[in-house]
């Protein structure tokens, strides 16, 4: 063994630490020395196999340790000594030869390291995780007070050591936390409220070595010979690139997204670790169902990572809008793409600049007003969701901007980050549609069936529109024009919040059995709030999804010869309705107004 040793170290050009109780290698260390002799593993490929022949003769013979003294096992010859010996020698060739094939050998020995130390990570939360949960909870009665407070500690742990996971892994866990710190009233509040804290801000960033090493790979050149100017500092960073400014040689500025280089590496394995650990979890859980979760970032991540496919998704975007919504196009604007420099890891678009879109002061000082730039953001989505049928699914704060339309006083708003698109099936469409225009118009039954149509069942059904609307069932099918409007007082969010942990087993078995686009979907709508509540909901946005919405299902529905003249009629009587409701609500603020001056 101890000549395997030194025949190895001699083959990896590195040396070896090993464990004093086992005598066997652990891990390789020292890669700054770049494997020196790694270039020559393809040329002594009869020498590695002799080695992995040695390694697993001293494996099958095995060692045992007593007072500090090696005494060797009497040998098992046979075929399971023979296969012990093919097995780990031709484990250890094919790993030497996947490294010395690849373009980038160091980067490819280290991952023989860091994807195992990275599931050991893993399995280490989940176990710690489950076990707390098992023994916090266990003997105490389902709904009692004692076990509500040892849940609420459980969560509180439990959110703690996943951000330490996301945190020491990187990655796609940076990615994967973001999305657990958007899901309002969809996971519990303990979870929601420790990633939001702290992953928005905490994006990795890429040295500028580690830049130039994407550019000579995707383009053959560094950034300084195919720009005319290169920034090296990041103008922004995200879980998944960053993005420099640079010049064209025919002077142009642009905005370049440049993909963290590790991520190619560990993408896949990081998808299949954490799937692993959530499928152990549902094993011993079998209420705790989170699987969709792992199963629409396995879905997503390849496309968002494909720079070439979001830049598709900026074009389609533009032509939706200029076909299906003319009115509006002309207030949205999208960067154009230079593809000649582009690849699949490099995005060269127009440099746009703009305001943050919840940046109220700074809007002010445009001469803009926050009840506008509602209104655009709102007419925006709702015309992608119910009339496009092509949605951004990524709507946060920092993937939009809002500029004066040149000419005018109007805002325009710039839409980034087009990498995470969902296209509609004509029935999910049809029915999210329905839905929606049902709730703005408190129809109960109508509610129920659509709701059942996406897949919410009949027994979940008023679960489903209280997450999509934020309200309780009670205030859904309220008539009052405002009965949707989120709730503005501490108590009420906290209120709505604490349903997260209430019906946690509820909201797990929906989230189970709804289509995953649809929970796309509920993202969107709550990245969408949240972008309204930071401009003091100044309008009630849901007059907008009324009409937009009733347009989408009057088109879908209204076929044939008389198609437009039926669509004008569905029209007429939505304005109608809408205009009876407002004057209801006038008569009751009147009625409100009265009384507080006296007036019976």
């Amino acid at each position: 063994m101890h000549q395997a040793r030194r025949r190895l170290a001699v083959v990896l050009g590195d040396r070896l630490i090993t464990s004093p109780l086992l005598q066997r290698p652990l891990y390789f260390s020292g890669f700054s020395n770049g494997f020196r002799g790694i270039g020559e593993v393809s040329s002594r490929v009869g020498e590695v196999q002799w080695l992995g022949k040695r390694v697993g003769e001293g494996v099958s013979r095995g060692f045992a340790t007593s007072a500090g003294a090696v005494e060797e096992v009497p040998k098992r010859r046979g075929w399971a000594r023979k296969l012990g010996t093919v097995v780990v020698g031709t484990g250890v060739a094919g790993a030497a030869a996947w490294v010395a094939t690849g373009d980038y050998p160091v980067r490819r020995a280290k991952m023989l390291y860091t994807i195992p130390v990275r599931l050991a990570r893993d399995v280490a939360t989940a176990v710690a995780m489950v076990a707390d949960y098992k023994y916090s909870l266990h003997g105490l009665p389902e709904g009692s007070p004692e076990r509500e407070a040892a849940k609420h500690e459980a969560h509180l742990r439990g959110a703690n050591r996943l951000q330490a996971l996301c945190f020491r892994n990187g990655g796609i866990y940076i990615k994967l936390g973001q999305h657990i710190g958007q899901l309002d009233y969809l996971l519990p509040e303990e979870y929601v409220k420790t990633m939001r804290a702290s992953m928005l801000d905490k994006c990795p960033v890429s040295t500028y070595k580690q830049v130039c090493d994407v550019f000579v790979a995707e383009l053959g050149r560094p950034p300084q010979e195919v720009f005319a100017e290169f920034d090296p500092v990041p103008l922004a960073s995200a879980s998944l690139a960053q993005v420099h400014v640079a010049k064209t040689f025919d002077g142009q500025k642009i905005a370049v997204k440049i993909q963290h280089m590790h991520l190619t590496d560990t993408a896949l394995a990081d998808t299949a670790t954490v799937s692993l650990i959530v499928n152990v979890v549902h094993w011993f859980f079998p209420s705790f169902d989170y699987r969709w979760l792992l199963a629409e970032v396995r879905d997503s991540l390849p496309k968002e990572l494909d720079f070439l496919n979001e830049g598709k998704n900026c074009e389609k975007t533009i032509m939706n809008f200029k076909k299906m919504s003319p009115k509006l196009a002309s207030q949205i604007k999208i960067p154009r793409i230079y593809w000649e420099l582009s690849t699949q890891r490099i995005l060269a678009m127009e440099y746009m600049e703009g305001v943050g879109v919840t940046d109220v002061q700074a809007l002010k000082a445009l001469g803009l007003r926050p009840a506008d730039v509602a209104r655009l953001i709102s007419q925006t989505f709702t015309e992608m969701i119910f009339r496009h049928g092509f949605v951004h699914c990524d709507p946060h704060a920092a993937n939009m901007m809002i500029r004066v339309k040149p000419g005018t006083k109007e805002p325009e708003l710039v839409l980034l980050d087009h990498g995470l698109y969902k296209t509609l099936d004509p029935v999910i469409q049809s029915n999210y549609a329905g839905l929606w225009k049902a709730l703005v118009f408190a129809d109960s039954k109508e509610i129920k069936e659509h709701c059942i149509g996406l897949g919410a069942g009949d027994d979940l059904y008023a679960l489903f529109a209280a997450i999509l609307t934020m309200r309780p069932w009670d205030k859904i099918v309220d008539q009052s024009i405002d009965h949707l409007l989120v709730p503005d007082t501490p108590e009420e969010k906290d209120e709505l919040q604490g349903y997260a942990s209430q019906y946690f087993w509820e909201i797990s078995a929906l989230l189970s059995r709804l289509p995953r686009v649809v929970l796309l979907l509920l993202k969107t709508n709550d990245c969408l709030r949240a972008v309204d509540n930071a401009l003091g909901a100044p309008i009630n946005t849901y007059l907008i999804v009324a009409r937009t919405s009733s347009k989408a299902v009057s088109e879908m529905e209204r076929k044939g010869l008389f198609s437009k003249v039926l669509q004008l009629w569905d029209r007429l009587d939505l304005e109608l309705r809408l205009l009876t409701w407002k004057a209801a609500a006038l008569l009751m603020g009147i009625k409100h107004c009265m009384k507080r001056l006296g007036f019976n």
